[in-house]
């Protein structure tokens, strides 16, 4: 099977996404990946033309692999074969090769996990503090289309209460950028962006 040629654009030192049109999901799926001292960190990848990831990646060692809530398998078990690294899930995601990751937990001293209750299913954010911080999401929180920047709608939700109050934790992080699985990232005052959506919230 040939792979499509997908963009891989760097964010910032250490930081960059690839995206594609899905038309199965009728979305775009967003894919990040994240330097750190012991490699690079795949987020919810999704398939890439090797010459792409090779290109961008330099080549670098891939420390892991983070599927970030149970409806984004998508391409991590191959990248977890090709690369023979680890992959990350939490225990409600239930990936049965998966090692699970639970809420405060760090993969690096650079990248710490936090679990979002309420959202998808198994759902986490991960928290890297690269070059001025950067959060990455799931589905909790959506960057696309008339919706805008805004919660995962409720419908898609187990609890959209407690998913908002769980996404408060992530303010005692400082950081500029949030990137999304599904929405085009923010990459200038994302913290207080996401302060001024949670405190406008009943």
């Amino acid at each position: 099977m040939t792979l499509p040629t997908t963009e891989v654009c760097p964010l910032s030192a250490g930081a960059f996404i690839w995206h594609r049109y899905e038309s199965e999901v009728k979305a775009d799926l967003f894919s990040t990946a994240l330097a750190t001292a012991s490699g690079i960190y795949l987020v919810d990848p999704i398939s890439l033309d090797p010459n792409s990831f090779s290109l961008a990646t330099r080549d670098q060692k891939i420390g892991g692999i983070v599927v970030t809530n149970a409806n984004h398998c998508r391409a991590a078990h191959n990248f977890a074969a090709q690369f023979s690294a680890p992959l990350y899930a939490s225990a409600e995601t239930a990936i049965s090769s998966a090692i699970q990751i639970a809420d405060g937990e760090q993969l690096t001293p650079e990248l710490t996990v936090s679990a979002i209750e309420g959202a998808a299913q198994g759902e986490l954010a991960l928290y890297w503090k690269g070059d001025g911080g950067t959060l990455v999401l799931g589905d909790a929180l959506i960057n696309f289309g008339s919706h805008g920047f805004t919660f995962l709608p409720a419908k898609y939700c187990s609890n959209p209460k407690l998913m908002r109050k769980s996404l408060r934790k992530l303010l005692a992080y400082s950081f500029e950028r949030i990137l999304f699985a599904h929405g085009t990232p923010i990459v200038t005052k994302a913290r207080s962006r996401l302060a001024a959506l949670l405190n406008d919230t009943p």
